[in-house]
């Protein structure tokens, strides 16, 4: 257990502490300040004792066993018998602890507060016989507040879960995401850099580094919550350099992407999944096909657009479920990571299929 979790966890005991601290110095302070005659209020002091262990009861074992538990009747009325019960133990704990000159003292004290301020005189407070209803409102004021005060830190605590599991669930969703960037694309790209060995060894060798170093941030990189965006586009720039050895001449591909000022912190592979299914969708073999790929970072703001062509088999509805999962994966993973600070708009028209993301960076 690291010392920030036992700090959190102490964090509730020392507030407490304090509270009761405070309540139980108020009475002092208020009488040694209008008051030249120094006296306890004894009958205070245990009354109020006996209103902290009705809120302990209520806070430690009623509302976990029974409120939390759904038994909600069988809590009020267990509740409802701890207060009467506890009217019973404080009554008869002041009778056994009376004390006649004690209380003497008391009542001159309270007298000569009441003569020293007239203007806001009071009956004076019956506190050894205090009243029955004056003990139930207070008993249920305490008894509502520490159920309210347990309630809301069940409340805390579930929605501190559920941002755990959110988190844990961008993790999945960001390994399921390196596990959906093609395998047949790494296959494809291997037997592209085969022919291209007897064709060109220079390009072939090229092309195998960067295909290493795209293995790389997959596997290592990726790894962590963030990475910088220079690195995310060296990613893309090199994707994209291998996906060019399977492309013909009759692709137009425009891509401008930032080379400087990007040491902005991004999750990583935000983008990729348009760019894969811009590839896969966007090039035809027999016809002319277009890509464009363009990011812009003004202003911490990063600007991404992806529009290309789309294929016959584009046309011919044979699509590709990779590529269905791989968008809304992002989607999701763009909700959870920016709420309110990206901005996505997906269309397609009968000729070409546009992307356009804008994402506010802190």
């Amino acid at each position: 257990m690291n010392t920030l979790t036992v700090r959190k966890k102490g964090l509730p005991i020392l507030l407490h502490f304090l509270a009761w601290f405070v309540l139980f110095i108020l009475p002092q302070i208020i009488i040694s300040r209008y008051s030249s005659r120094s006296f306890i209020p004894w009958d205070f002091y245990m009354w109020a004792a006996g209103y902290g262990v009705i809120f302990y009861v209520n806070y430690l074992w009623l509302v976990p066993r029974y409120y939390f538990k759904e038994k909600k009747t069988t809590y009020f009325i267990v509740a409802i018998i701890v207060i009467i019960a506890f009217y019973f133990v404080l009554f008869y704990t002041n009778r056994l602890i009376h004390n006649p000159d004690r209380d003497r003292a008391f009542q001159e004290g309270v007298q000569e507060l009441a003569r020293e301020r007239p203007s806001r005189r009071l009956p004076p407070p019956r506190f050894f016989f205090l009243q029955t209803y004056q003990y139930g409102i207070i008993s249920i004021i305490v008894t509502v507040f520490s159920l309210g005060l347990r309630v809301i830190e069940r409340h805390s605590a579930i929605e501190k879960r559920q941002k755990e599991l959110e988190k844990e669930k961008l993790h999945s969703e960001l390994a399921f995401l390196k596990n959906q960037v093609s395998p047949h694309f790494f296959f494809n790209t291997l037997n592209n850099i085969y022919s291209l060995i007897e064709i060109n060894s220079n390009d072939a060798q090229e092309s195998v580094l960067k295909l290493s170093k795209l293995m790389r941030y997959l596997l290592y990189e990726s790894e962590h919550g963030e990475t910088r965006l220079d690195h995310e586009v060296d990613f893309m720039n090199n994707y994209i350099d291998l996906m060019k050895l399977r492309i013909s001449d009759k692709v137009d591909l425009q891509i401008q992407l930032p080379e400087k000022g990007t040491e902005y912190t991004i999750p990583p592979l935000l983008f990729i999944p348009f760019i894969e299914n811009a590839f896969k969708h966007g090039i035809s073999y027999r016809e002319k096909s277009f890509i464009r790929i363009l990011m812009e970072v003004t202003e911490n703001t990063i600007h991404f657009t992806c529009i290309n062509s789309l294929g016959k088999q584009s046309d011919e509805g044979k699509k590709d479920n990779h590529s269905g999962i791989g968008l809304e994966n992002v989607k999701k993973r763009l909700n959870l990571l920016f709420p309110e600070k990206h901005k996505l708009n997906i269309s397609k028209d009968n000729n070409s299929f546009h992307v356009e993301l804008a994402i506010e960076l802190n």
